[in-house]
């Protein structure tokens, strides 16, 4: 695991830690009971879909939304340009984020039957409560951060509560241990990620999608995760076999993003819908 990871991996484990002693997973559990099921995760027919992310700062860009912005707006021109589902970051030291923006994105979103998903480096099934009691629909897992066991472990969580899952892969080896834990699992919910970004210099390369293309699990929708940044990189992802794009930089700097992705949709998909 890299240095990056391991960083946020040992944040990631006090966030759980301090927040189980202020909120038991109980209570947690109760609260979801009460709620009503998240909006599904919908696919569209059409050929080709975005996970537009809400993510008010980048580690390798800085900043990309002022601390004014309005994260409800943001949201709701992602679902006016057609998104799929709307990521949100929740982790506070490099992203900004806060399980808040979640719980906003969600009450926007809800009525549009759009799912919101927890982004975040998420190691304990109490993360998982949480994501869930906030409203989302999906959460994020990196597998690289998550042995075997407690990966299956997340995913049975993940499947108790009802979420989708987006399991993120950075190269071959990853990708084969998703496989290997997926093949041996019930079916549930799951798309594959191949996030490009190199974890060491924390830069985007867009290259990586063409090398590990071919060993994308073809059981699963595959996710191009950074460097989808144009009608034409979204073009260029699905034409190697990815069916999604998680897109957060390019959307976030739009004025407009609805037109970005509408754009996308454009370029990508055989039939509008």
């Amino acid at each position: 695991m890299s240095d990056f990871l391991d960083q946020m991996a040992n944040s990631s484990k006090e966030r759980a830690r301090i927040a189980k002693a202020s909120i038991p997973q109980a209570a947690l559990e109760a609260k979801i009971r009460a709620l009503p099921p998240a909006p599904p995760l919908n696919l569209s027919a059409a050929g080709f879909d975005v996970i537009a992310e809400l993510k008010l700062r980048s580690p390798a860009v800085g900043a990309l939304a002022p601390e004014a912005a309005d994260g409800k707006l943001k949201v709701l021109a992602y679902a006016r340009g057609g998104a799929a589902a709307i990521s949100v970051l929740t982790e506070p030291s490099r992203f900004d984020g806060e399980l808040a923006h979640l719980e906003a994105a969600h009450a926007a979103l809800a009525p549009l039957k759009i799912p919101a998903m927890r982004k975040d480096f998420l190691v304990d099934s109490y993360q998982l409560a949480e994501a869930r009691a906030a409203g989302a629909g999906g959460a994020l897992l990196i597998v690289r951060m998550l042995s075997r066991p407690r990966l299956t472990e997340l995913l049975d969580a993940a499947a108790g509560y009802g979420l989708f899952v987006l399991l993120e892969a950075f190269d071959e080896l990853d990708l084969e241990a998703a496989e290997e834990v997926l093949s041996s699992r019930p079916r549930q919910q799951v798309l594959v990620g191949v996030n490009c970004r190199d974890l060491q210099t924390l830069q985007v390369v867009p290259s990586r999608f063409e090398r590990l293309a071919p060993h994308l699990p073809r059981a699963w929708p595959a996710v191009a995760e950074s460097g989808v940044n144009s009608a034409a990189d979204a073009r260029r992802v699905k034409d190697l076999g990815f069916s999604v794009a998680l897109i957060g930089t390019a959307l976030m700097r739009r004025d407009d993003p609805a037109a970005l992705l509408e754009e996308i949709f454009a370029a990508t998909r055989t039939v509008h819908s």
